[in-house]
């Protein structure tokens, strides 16, 4: 049987340099984005430069074959999904063209990241102040298609404010540069584009003038009032019309953007932020419009559902905690910003008179230094895949989160549609810039079962209210899917038949992303939801309890139901993936851990997002029967190297380790283990043999001809070198403090045992200089105790399994008497505190994961507890350059690390910014992984160590990442216990 469209997929693979994907799998994940829809595109290009892209739109145009232009796929109303062509310029096309700072404007191409563009302008002290929430991740291109907004839009506009020109390609292939539409040439398409819209426009004049909201947030339809000649024109400080304008926010309807002009404006010098508590959510809607008279730049809302989510998240905890006072039930964040830092203060203290003067003195926190007010901004950054974290069926739904409404109705409005949402037997999350009456409101339906019915009648009756109040049903989001059928509604039939007419002007055979804007489908369509009625997940049994995700929650109490029956395993790990909301903040490459297989390849497939949608398609069955074990599971893990960056930087907690161990014990249960996938799983019981025979065994590198047969036979990269064994510590004689009245027990796994004895004994000594009993994780006659971490990654669980048994039952004495088990090797130790957890283990399992810390978290717990009588002596060198083990990042453990070097005088600690160093166990050895492990270690980490002076020793507590540093640079890195050894007095 020919396979559709081969004939389409052949030419373009044959004409273009870029990537042309049409295989079932990629398709399927570029079929969602951030929204409730689905629908699988015919494929999927990525050019590689512009003439790709002309080359892939002439294609498709000989084809008769529509065009979806995409960045991010970030959007919220499914403007980025259809069944067309899929044109990703994200990966790219996303470069600087033309920078001019006198004018300050910028010309980009539209795959370029907003965050990537402000840190490029940011040393000509410029910045792009359309400011969106998603700023890591989405693209100049996609904010365009939606007329985004951002959290400053109150100082800065909307895109179109801040947009001076464009070029594009319409859907005839004639292309230019869209701009001020007086100085258009006098003759050529655009000038006749500009005249039929100007008519069209002038023909319903009245009609705009009637039904185009007042409110500064309203991104429906077109923007045809760029030709309202009887107003000021609404889209530049001169009143000039400009036919880009037209462009912006017509979601890729028009044609299809090569570069955008972009209006910058200057950095403010100064911010100071105040964060409002309010008892009552209706009080701080209701002061929303007082608080915008002392003309901050920002005034964000965060609700208490909000709140208590961010509590639950260990990345943001901390940050939230400062910002509260009591219990509110809302918090506003006020900032000011501006070039006199005392005015800005000026500013902060007329907030909290203001409150007082309202009736609620005391009730701001100031933040007038940058790193607390970056970190708050960043929780109300994620504010909406924070509301995704929610566990259970139900979930926040954008279809109504972004009406605008006038401030002097805001506490009203919100109030009343607050009563509309309890009437259906649900609550609504809300969340974001209050400062201009749009709040993004997401009522909780479970949309697998009567989700859809509530969310037709809701939008029905919040449109009635919008309406009451003069509002804008489209605020910030744009039309999409979900608010397509809308658009008539808000503007009227007459500018809803002009915008017909704009439509097959531009595109008379309905190719640029049809289905969007005009002639739109129901937003309720089944045919289009990610979870139809139909959706089914296939039976599959897990290795690890996904039951706490098997929940049901009630909307309005928030209290959930307790965990899904055990007759049900597939749900549970079903609802664990389905966490990922597409949102795409593991697209971001330039802080944090996740992610890096995405940060090399630049690849949907190696992308976080990416692989939660593998596996959601494959566990209801849409990527055929195969199931885990299959191949496109296969593909898309190949380059996971389960650094648990995505457990900690995913707002929603998607944990891609877990799952991964999941697929590969599916496939070791389908298809067997290899050689080199034994070896690695049985590495704690050879260790002892090479250990006792390493003479022998540490040689073999040294005879070239044995050594590549080894690696060969194993599939190990010959660019690396083996382990290099060192006697056995554990086996060595050790006799207690007796004297000491404090225990601890040190875990020694088994790389610090048998390969770097040096770590454990400095550790030893370092615990006992402290005043503490050591005991061992060993008893005589017995294998030492194993966190089974070698057989989880080699896809051994039952064997895995059995370990932590066996390690249960030697611990649990210690830890019934209130012995810490303290550990050195982060993702041996962290195992005990994770995946030891999801084997069904129970009270046992969760009472050592209590106790159970590594060595620097022991010591700042028990310096804090006045419980560590040692103070440290100078070294030889003067600096520390400190990098991370991923698993320590995932667990908020690196502060530990920076606490203890911090107790050693005249030292100078850096904390590397790093993803993965790329080692990640036996990933990096694998010869079919080496160079991406190695262009893991390139994108931050080997560069900085190439920095360090003669006077810097490097720290790095992870056994692979001492490996990948010393292949890597040459230098050789210390466990930090070895370091805190040197300083003992």
């Amino acid at each position: 049987m020919t396979k559709p469209f081969s004939d389409l997929e052949a030419r373009l693979t044959r004409e273009m340099e870029g990537e042309v994907l049409f295989d079932r799998a990629s398709r399927g994940r570029y079929s969602t984005d951030a929204s409730i829809y689905q629908i699988t595109p015919v494929g999927v290009v990525i050019p590689r430069h512009q003439d790709d892209l002309s080359v892939a739109l002439d294609i498709a145009r000989d084809a008769g074959v529509p065009i979806l232009a995409r960045g991010a796929g970030t959007s919220q109303c499914g403007q980025t999904v259809g069944e067309a062509l899929v044109i990703d310029t994200s990966r790219w096309l996303n470069g600087v063209i033309e920078f001019d700072p006198e004018a300050r404007s910028v010309v980009v191409e539209p795959g370029i990241v907003l965050d990537h563009l402000n840190a490029w302008l940011k040393p000509h002290g410029l910045w792009y102040p359309v400011d969106v929430s998603t700023g890591a991740q989405c693209t100049l291109g996609g904010m365009a298609g939606n007329n985004s907004c951002g959290s400053r839009s109150i100082r800065y506009g909307n895109m179109v404010h801040n947009v001076l020109g464009a070029d594009a390609v319409l859907a005839d292939g004639s292309e230019g540069h869209f701009g001020f539409v007086d100085e258009l040439p006098e003759t050529g398409r655009l000038r006749e584009l500009a005249e039929r819209v100007r008519a069209i426009a002038e023909g319903v004049a009245p009609e705009i003038r009637e039904h185009f909201p007042k409110v500064l947030r309203r991104v429906g339809g077109y923007n045809l009032d760029i030709f309202d000649c009887q107003n000021p024109k609404p889209y530049d400080p001169q009143g000039r019309a400009n036919l880009a304008h037209l462009l912006i926010g017509s979601e890729g309807t028009l044609g299809v953007t090569r570069r955008i002009k972009l209006r910058l404006s200057p950095l403010p010098d100064h911010k100071v932020l105040g964060v409002v508590n309010f008892p009552t959510f209706y009080q701080a809607m209701d002061f929303t419009q007082h608080i915008v008279t002392l003309d901050p730049s920002a005034v964000e809302l965060v609700d208490r559902t909000m709140i208590d989510l961010s509590l639950e998240n260990p990345s943001f905890r901390p940050v939230i905690e400062k910002a509260l006072i009591g219990k509110p039930q809302a918090v506003l964040l006020v900032e000011f910003a501006g070039e006199n830092r005392q005015a800005q203060l000026d500013s902060l203290q007329r907030l909290g008179e203001l409150m007082a003067d309202l009736g609620l003195p005391g009730s701001v926190v100031e933040m007038p230094e940058s790193a607390a007010q970056k970190a708050l901004w960043d929780v109300r950054k994620a504010g909406l895949n924070i509301m995704m974290s929610m566990k259970g069926d139900g979930k926040p739904v954008s279809f109504i989160e972004d009406c605008a409404v006038p401030l002097e109705h805001l506490a009203e409005y919100t109030d009343k549609l607050t009563q509309v949402f309890h009437r259906y037997g649900t609550e609504g999350t809300w969340y974001a810039h209050a400062s201009v009456g749009t709040l993004h409101v997401r009522p909780i339906l479970d949309m697998r079962r009567d989700g859809a019915e509530k969310m037709r009648e809701i939008a029905e009756q919040a449109s009635a209210l919008v309406r009451e109040y003069k509002g804008a049903y489209s605020g910030e989001h744009g039309d999409g899917l979900c608010r397509g059928e809308w658009v008539a509604w808000q503007f009227g039939e007459t500018v809803n038949d002009a915008f017909r007419e704009v439509k097959r002007l531009f595109d008379p055979e309905n190719r640029f992303n049809p289905g969007k804007i005009v002639d739109t489908p129901k937003m309720d369509d089944h045919r289009y939801f990610r979870f139809p009625g139909k959706y089914q997940v296939i039976p599959v049994t897990p290795v690890f309890d996904w039951s706490a995700w098997n929940v049901r929650r009630d909307p309005l109490t928030g209290e959930q139901s307790p965990p899904g029956s055990a007759d049900d395993p597939s749900h549970g790990l079903a609802m664990a993936v389905e966490m990922c909301n597409n949102n795409g903040h593991c697209r971001k490459f330039d802080a944090g851990t996740m992610c890096p297989s995405y940060r090399v390849t630049r690849d949907e497939q190696h992308l976080t997002r990416g692989r939660a949608n593998t596996l959601r398609l494959v566990l209801s069955g849409q990527l055929g029967e195969e199931g885990l074990a299959g191949d496109a599971v296969k593909e898309a893990l190949d380059l996971c190297v389960s650094c648990k960056g995505c457990k900690r930087d995913c707002p929603t907690g998607v944990d891609m380790a877990k799952f991964k161990i999941e697929a590969r014990a599916a496939r070791v249960k389908a298809q067997g283990l290899s050689l080199r996938e034994r070896m690695v799983g049985e590495l704690p019981r050879f260790a002892p043999w090479a250990s006792r025979f390493r003479g022998m065994v540490n040689a073999i590198d040294g005879v070239p001809w044995l050594s590549r047969r080894i690696k060969h036979a194993l599939r190990l990269a010959p660019q690396r070198s083996l382990p290099s064994f060192d006697g056995n510590f554990l086996g060595e004689s050790h006799t207690p403090q007796a004297q000491a009245s404090r225990e601890v027990l040190l875990f020694v796994d088994t790389f610090n045992n048998y390969m770097e004895g040096d770590n454990p004994r400095a550790a030893k000594r370092v615990l006992e200089a402290a005043g503490y009993r050591v005991h061992l994780n060993v008893r005589e006659g017995e294998r030492p105790l194993c966190c089974g971490r070698t057989y989880l990654s080699s896809g051994q669980i039952d064997k895995a399994k059995a370990e932590a048994r066996r390690t249960l039952d030697a611990l649990m004495p210690f830890v019934r008497r209130g012995v810490t088990i303290v550990g050195l090797e982060p993702s041996c130790l962290l195992t005990l505190r994770d995946e030891f957890l999801q084997y069904g283990y129970g009270d046992e399992a969760r009472a050592l994961a209590e106790s159970a810390c590594l060595f620097e978290e022991f010591l700042v717990r028990a310096r804090e507890a006045g419980e560590l009588p040692l103070e440290f002596e100078p070294i030889p060198f003067r600096r520390v350059m400190l990098h991370g083990h991923c698993h320590q990042k995932a667990f908020d453990a690196v502060r530990p690390i920076e606490q203890v070097l911090a107790w050693i005088p005249g030292l100078e600690v850096t904390t590397i910014e790093s993803s993965c160093c790329g080692m990640a166990g036996s990933f990096g050895y694998e010869v079919e992984h080496y160079d991406a492990s190695m262009q893991m270690a390139e994108l931050s980490l080997l560069p900085a160590i190439r920095t360090a002076s003669e006077d810097t020793v490097l720290v790095a507590d992870g056994t692979s990442c001492r490996q990948q540093i010393q292949d890597g640079s040459g230098c050789q890195a210390m466990h930090v216990a070895k370091l805190l050894e040197q300083a003992l007095p």
